[in-house]
């Protein structure tokens, strides 16, 4: 069982021919509006891939909110841990034609409250959380297998939820450092582990430090998993036309969280996130490309050249390659 708390998004995408510079004005081609954020497509990428997936979000009472989660249930995500009387926040994406993107997201809110209720409902399985919950997140987290009882005494608790952090949104190095302590893995893009943490052998250093799996992710590079001991390994990415990356990096982590949570090492789990990622980008939206288990396992299966994601029950097309 795997918690995701963090980001539900009403995604507005503008398609664009490239991205703006500063105070310049350029015309979409297109602009629709799909659901989004973090911690829900993480979770539903993680439910396309087989794992049961909770979704403990911050959403309103609206028809759009309820539209939201009822698209992620048809996905099989357990959304009864969302909260309904916040708002459904609004990102916006701008799409250029090669699959690179910008986003500008809405602050929401989940707090303290939220993250340390998602943690009791984790316990025993997994939690996700997204880097913007941190350095706040780390202090709401039980830091032991004890929890003291309304009476005073003390419970011991051995089913404490493991930890996932994105630490995509993460702005400070304290703020990274301080999931790095709270996490047992935590998953973050190259450019942003560069600013935040160093260079290859800083990862290591931290990694050891706070015994924790850090997986730094490249795009169409593939992945480095830097783990507390030994070499890190470096996971090679597949090859497909890209048309979309936005959902690519949730999707990496949710696949990422749905191979731990089903007992894989870090190196596999990494390694079948890394197909899911890559398929997932074949299509356009944050959510429309999140692949299904037999796709993947077929295309890990097939060393690199197996089918594109399809659906359950639908003729799949094999991949197109770079």
């Amino acid at each position: 069982m795997i918690v995701f708390c963090g980001y539900a998004n009403s995604d507005v995408t503008a398609a664009v021919p490239a991205l703006p510079a500063a105070g310049q004005r350029i015309q979409a081609v297109a602009v629709e509006r799909g659901d989004g954020g973090m911690a829900a497509n993480a979770a539903a990428a993680a439910a396309r891939l087989g794992a049961d997936a909770r979704f403990a979000g911050a959403v309103g009472a609206d028809a759009l909110s309820t539209a939201f989660l009822d698209t992620l249930a048809a996905d099989g995500v357990d959304v009864s841990p969302t909260r309904r009387n916040a708002q459904l926040t609004t990102a916006l994406v701008l799409l250029t034609p090669d699959g690179e993107r910008s986003i500008i997201s809405q602050d929401d809110d989940l707090d303290g409250t939220d993250i340390a209720e998602a943690a009791r409902q984790a316990a025993g399985g997994w939690l996700y959380l997204d880097g913007y919950r941190f350095p706040d997140a780390a202090s709401v987290l039980p830091d032991s297998a004890a929890s003291v009882l309304p009476d005073g005494a003390t419970s011991v608790l051995p089913d404490r939820a493991r930890v996932v952090v994105d630490l995509d949104g993460c702005e400070t190095r304290s703020a990274a450092i301080a999931a790095l302590g709270a996490a047992e893995h935590v998953v973050l893009g190259r450019t942003q582990a560069t600013a935040l943490l160093g260079d290859d052998d800083a990862w290591a250093q931290l990694a050891q430090r706070h015994d924790v799996h850090v997986v730094v992710t490249d795009g169409g590079r593939g992945a480095l998993l830097v783990p507390p001991e030994g070499p890190p390994q470096q996971i090679p990415p597949i090859d497909v036309s890209v048309v979309d990356s936005t959902g690519a990096g949730d999707c990496f982590v949710g696949a990422y969280c749905t191979e731990l949570a089903h007992g894989a090492s870090p190196a596999s789990a990494a390694r079948f996130a890394a197909v899911a990622a890559g398929l997932s980008c074949t299509r356009a939206g944050a959510r429309a490309g999140l692949p299904y288990r037999a796709a993947v396992l077929s295309r890990l299966e097939a060393g690199g050249s197996g089918p594109d994601t399809g659906s359950p029950g639908k003729e799949r097309t094999p991949c197109d390659a770079s």
